[in-house]
């Protein structure tokens, strides 16, 4: 199965990164809906969609406004935003208030129950996350693999049997390990807090996203650090695929 990396960055989209997305496109996953969601509808190989938020911090939501002209052409016949009660209701008072984005999608608003069984026959659960105004780590299990998105997040061990043996760990390296003062200020993590948390987890892969965007260059987090904690670890780019 396929995963693509859509937006790989944080709080705004620069020249390289656009602001987070993640696709599964032949089960019809998406989590989060950042600047990058303009490329689902290219990308998606189902009529149905299942938008999985984190929070409803804009760079997370933004690209709801996005895909009205998919849902009024029928390219999706059905497109669910999975989210607790409190994004769901930032994202239609204020994302879509009438004098911000006066048109709202056809978007079949649900709630999130413990454990969501998707129509692919895959299972998504959640965990809380540390972070201002709170956020949301998932976990996928799918024809025997299992991948966890964990961002918008501090290090703080409170999900670390979430993750234990996930395949594939996504995990947000907003800061490299010089800038490490501010992820308590801010509700994000650095390098080397991540990687630890990989290794302790007994993790397949560890992929790296939600980059600071005032770090556009090769590598902003100091790969080398994490892969001596960590070896199988990669920066994750906008439009990278893997197979999950």
């Amino acid at each position: 199965m396929r995963l693509q990396f859509l937006g790989t960055g944080g709080y705004h989209p620069n020249e390289r990164r656009h602001t987070a997305s993640l696709i599964l496109p032949e089960i019809g996953v998406v989590f989060d809906a950042g600047s990058s969601f303009f490329r689902v509808e290219s990308r998606l190989e189902t009529n149905e969609l299942d938008i999985f938020l984190t929070h409803a911090h804009l760079d997370h939501i933004q690209g709801l406004t996005f895909f009205i002209v998919p849902l009024l052409k029928g390219i999706v016949s059905h497109c669910r935003i999975h989210a607790s009660p409190k994004t769901i209701a930032a994202v239609r008072q204020h994302l879509f208030a009438e004098d911000v984005f006066p048109v709202l999608p056809a978007y079949e608003f649900v709630e999130l129950a413990e454990r969501i069984e998707l129509p692919s026959g895959g299972v998504i659960t959640h965990v809380p996350l540390k972070h201002p105004g709170g956020s949301l780590g998932f976990k996928l299990e799918v024809a025997g693999r299992r991948l966890a998105y964990i961002t918008d997040t501090t290090v703080d061990g409170s999900y670390t049997d979430f993750i234990q043996g996930v395949d594939v760990l996504i995990h947000e390296c907003y800061f490299p390990d010089e800038l490490a003062e501010w992820c308590e200020k801010t509700g994000h993590s650095h390098t080397t807090q991540v990687a630890t948390l990989a290794r302790d987890a007994n993790v397949g892969r560890l992929y790296l996203t939600h980059i600071d965007p005032q770090r556009p260059d090769d590598d902003p987090i100091g790969i080398r650090t994490a892969r001596a904690i960590f070896p199988a670890t990669t920066l994750a780019e906008d439009l990278m695929e893997i197979e999950f």
